[in-house]
């Protein structure tokens, strides 16, 4: 038996993720496919479109055979611990032969040769990168004059470190380098529209574009011809009902965190220094929504995308000291089940006989089965789905009948 991992957040799920689920079964041999996904919350540091237990559905419809829940520790993180901790599941299953993913250069060759590159660390990309800090690059482009520097055999290659697939590629090169994983890495080089192209005219759209047109209009037609077929149905159900959701939906819940936090500033959490505590205790009177206090907290080293997993990691209640005893005790100490598909019975099977961390299939097994640090991180997972239900409700508030808010109930989907 050949089973092969995806990583992925299927922000709204579309033709490509359908396209790379096929591909990925016929690039690499497999019988089984499995997906890990983001939950409610996403690595850009906003809720998902579409909440998670949907968007599992659309991916086990269009050939996923079993979907795990990425801890929300790891989902609202830079690439490196999106990456780090979505390989750390993968490889404690031992039951995953491959990994496939998108990337725009597919050339895997090129992207472990950088991976090998930014494990390595040597001095002088070290001294460039922090010269290149002091002068107040962001770290993003501070790495990458720091490779161009120290990786002369690179420098034609350079480009790759610009594109957002790419980058994600080279964290989950690095994840699988530095833990000595027998997990074998492919990619397919990504078709149709760049990550940030609005258009949906193309064969393939980007997630970018389905978001914006749905912001801008009722669900077009445009919109649900880059859906698959097998999910349609299920997708122009929930319009309305469910998604969807954008991040000034959170608006009103982060307004309510940084005040509850602002007496004691937020310098417990990831990524937040004092200078940039300060920053949002002093801007906060000037708070309108998600969105614009976003951009007002931008800085020349500081991204909007890094502001907003920050304010997010605020919201969840991820602090600093949570990833510290992850990385002492684990990284990942559970694989929650999302939904399987009945056909895929004998690699649950498999995974229970071999995997390092529990399978979760029901939440009220978790006391049982998890010491106190795993049940902290599955406890953060829970408290983000409330959080993302309540949104929903509020947003929504004459769906009739109306999901469970309490995480505890749902059921796993099967298919």
């Amino acid at each position: 038996m050949k089973t092969v991992g995806i990583i992925a957040e299927y922000n709204p799920f579309h033709n490509g993720h359908a396209y790379h689920i096929q591909k990925t079964k016929e690039l690499t041999g497999a019988d089984f496919c499995i997906v890990v996904m983001s939950g409610d919350f996403v690595q850009r540091g906003t809720p998902a479109l579409m909440d998670k237990y949907l968007r599992a559905s659309c991916a086990l419809a269009s050939g996923a055979d079993l979907v795990l829940e990425l801890p929300a520790c790891y989902a609202v993180s830079s690439a490196e611990y999106f990456a780090g901790g979505a390989i750390a599941l993968l490889n404690q299953l031992n039951v995953i032969d491959s990994l496939c993913f998108g990337s725009e250069c597919g050339d895997i060759g090129v992207l472990k040769q950088f991976a090998q590159e930014l494990l390595n660390e040597t001095p002088s990309f070290k001294r460039e990168l922090n010269h290149k800090l002091r002068l107040g690059y962001s770290y993003p482009q501070a790495r990458n004059a720091a490779l161009e520097a120290s990786a002369s055999h690179l420098t034609a290659y350079i480009d790759v470190l610009t594109t957002p697939n790419n980058i994600l590629g080279i964290e989950y090169c690095k994840a699988l380098l530095s833990t000595n994983s027998k997990i074998e890495a492919y990619t397919i080089k990504r078709a149709g529209s760049s990550y940030h192209d609005n258009s949906l005219e193309a064969g393939f759209c980007s997630a970018h574009a389905i978001r914006e047109s749905l912001r801008q209009s009722q669900i077009p037609d445009s919109v649900i011809r880059q859906v698959p077929d097998s999910i349609r149905e299920m997708v122009l159900q929930s319009y309305l009902k469910t998604y969807p959701i954008y991040a000034d939906d959170i608006s009103l819940p982060v307004h309510y965190s940084l005040l509850s936090g602002e007496a004691s500033g937020f310098t417990d959490y990831p990524d937040i220094d004092k200078e940039l505590s300060d920053r949002i205790c002093n801007l906060l009177p000037k708070y309108r929504d998600f969105d614009s206090f976003c951009e007002l907290l931008k800085t020349k080293n500081r991204t909007y995308v890094r502001i907003s997993r920050s304010l997010l990691h605020i919201l969840l209640g991820i602090r600093r000291e949570d990833f510290n005893c992850y990385r002492e005790e684990g990284p990942v100490f559970y694989a929650r089940m999302l939904g399987f598909r009945e056909s895929a019975a004998s690699l649950l099977t498999a995974i229970k006989e071999k995997s390092q961390i529990p399978l979760l299939s029901k939440l009220a097994d978790a006391e049982k089965e998890l010491a106190p640090t795993a049940l902290s991180m599955l406890e953060k997972d829970i408290y983000a789905s409330h959080i993302y239900q309540s949104i929903v409700r509020h947003k929504f508030p004459d769906t009739d009948p109306f999901p469970e808010i309490c995480e505890q109930s749902r059921p796993i989907i099967k298919m």
